[in-house]
């Protein structure tokens, strides 16, 4: 599915973590695909087309090593390969736990007040970003792809070893506005780290911008904002809004599997609702999983008529586990839900929300998509949502209502949906009432239109172009000719 005519030149991957993690066991090693968008978009390409992803694999070794096995994957049947690095116990705290988790991302999603801004989380997180270019430059193929805030001073640290390399990044969670970047003390290195790539990519125009007016409040750059330009010492930087996307013919297959649609209605069947709606999300402090469940509650105060009737089934997949926040946020949730449940469940008929604290496959991930009438997608702020265009994909049957947060990247695109403020209560109630009350030809209508939009932005669409654009501009082609010729 996923190759075309000819070979194009190899590709390293770059990233935290990849495809598969790998553990220890008796005289073997264990490997463990993984789940996740980044998974799902990145490893198509090397499948098809072979290449090197390197990545920490989640093993710890403090021997002072600074990688571990280089693994044929998928294993017995080989397309690409995972080179692993190690990193040990104090990088993993104040590298991870530290700058990427309680200092970047919390001030990404526009939340400084939860940011800790340690000199030992900057001192880990440089000293792993060389570690990480160091095992790089090693693997020497033509075109090396970095994604993430995980590691942002690579492009730069890979430039100065290689001035002539191809250099592609990917920022996959929201770039904040340029007065909220500033607060972070060692803004400055980490956006000289990023302008070492020739293509600097995010989900949004918005995103694009604020990156653009940050760069300009550091540098004394030419900015071109039309063609998402920057000329900096002798140096072209191309940054675009290339929002990922999924693979959409897997979630139509899935969801036109007898077995996956048998599993919908067991699952439906065993909520005993006449509607339901549907919350998948990692558990973090982001996805506005709390205040969708005050939203239901207000549902069902000024909606007394769909008390026992309606059903919100909640999954929150386990994330981060270990960091004290992300087990606070936990406990927060199912206190809400004993809340709720205990003041608006009836003797007979549907418990207003059922929690789940688990994870799902794909497989049944898309059985929950079918026995949904409404999703609800509420993120506080997110850098796109995956789920929402899985959702899409899925209802192959022409029914369901997506609800999405405005402050969801995948909003910019998913033109049909029903926005909904997550930050207020009655308007996100308001919303589910007119989510559960649709008629099936409006239904029907908005998701031809989300489908549209869906399909034609694949995930196939998102890495050809992510890397069209970045070998123009190694050929030299101008930036009004990368532009006609790729987006």
């Amino acid at each position: 599915m996923y190759g075309h005519g000819r070979n194009p030149a190899q590709v390293v991957v770059v990233s935290n973590r990849g495809a598969y993690t790998f553990q220890e066991g008796h005289d073997q090693l264990i490997t463990r695909r993984t789940v996740g968008g980044l998974a799902s978009a990145v490893e198509p390409v090397l499948t098809a087309h072979g290449g090197t992803w390197i990545s920490w694999c989640g093993r710890i070794d403090n021997t002072g090593k600074d990688r571990g096995v280089k693994l044929g994957i998928p294993p017995g049947e080989p397309r690409y390969h995972i080179q692993e690095v190690f990193l040990s116990a104090e990088e993993h705290d104040n590298y991870y736990h530290g700058f990427c988790n309680a200092c970047l991302w919390p001030l990404c999603h526009q939340l400084p007040e939860r940011c800790s801004f340690k000199k030992a989380y900057w001192d880990a997180y440089r000293r792993v970003n060389q570690k990480f270019a160091h095992i790089t430059l090693e693997a020497k193929k033509e075109i090396y792809w970095i994604h993430d805030f995980h590691l942002a001073l690579v492009p730069q640290l890979l430039r100065h070893q290689s001035p002539g390399a191809t250099i592609a990044f990917f920022w996959h969670i929201p770039f904040p506005p340029a007065d909220l970047f500033q607060i972070l003390p060692w803004g400055r290195q980490i956006i000289y780290g990023l302008l070492g790539s020739d293509l600097i990519a995010f989900h949004t125009s918005r995103y694009v911008q604020n990156f653009l007016d940050t760069v300009a409040c550091y540098y004394p750059a030419r900015i071109y904002p039309e063609q998402g330009l920057i000329r900096l010492r002798n140096r072209r930087i191309l940054v675009q809004a290339l929002p990922v996307g999924i693979n959409c013919h897997r979630f139509e297959q899935l969801a036109a599997d007898p077995a996956v649609r048998a599993r919908a209605e067991e699952i439906r069947k065993s909520l005993g609702a006449e509607k339901v709606l549907l919350g998948i999300d990692r558990m973090d402090y982001t996805k506005g999983i709390p205040e969708r469940i005050r939203a239901m509650a207000y549902f069902l105060e000024k909606c007394p008529e769909y008390r026992g009737r309606v059903t919100l089934l909640q999954i929150a997949v386990p994330s981060r586990n270990g960091i004290g926040e992300y087990g606070a946020l936990k406990q927060e949730v199912e206190r809400i839900v004993g809340e709720i449940n205990g003041r608006y469940d009836q003797m007979y008929g549907a418990v207003p929300v059922r929690y789940r604290h688990q994870s799902l496959d794909q497989a049944e991930l898309v059985a929950h998509y079918l026995a949904a009438d409404v999703l609800l997608v509420t993120a506080l702020r997110d850098g796109l949502n995956l789920v929402a265009k899985e959702f899409v994909a899925s209802r192959i049957d022409g029914k369901g209502v997506l609800i999405l947060s405005p402050f969801a990247g995948a909003a910019q695109e998913l033109h049909g949906a029903l926005l909904a403020n997550p930050f207020e209560p009655a308007h996100l109630a308001a919303k589910i009432k007119i989510a559960l009350e649709m008629p099936f030809q409006e239904q029907k209508s908005r998701l031809e239109s989300l489908r549209r939009i869906v399909k034609s932005r694949d995930v196939r669409w998102w890495w050809q172009n992510n890397l069209k654009l970045v070998k123009s501009l190694g050929s030299g082609l101008t930036p009004a000719a990368i532009n006609a010729a790729n987006l």
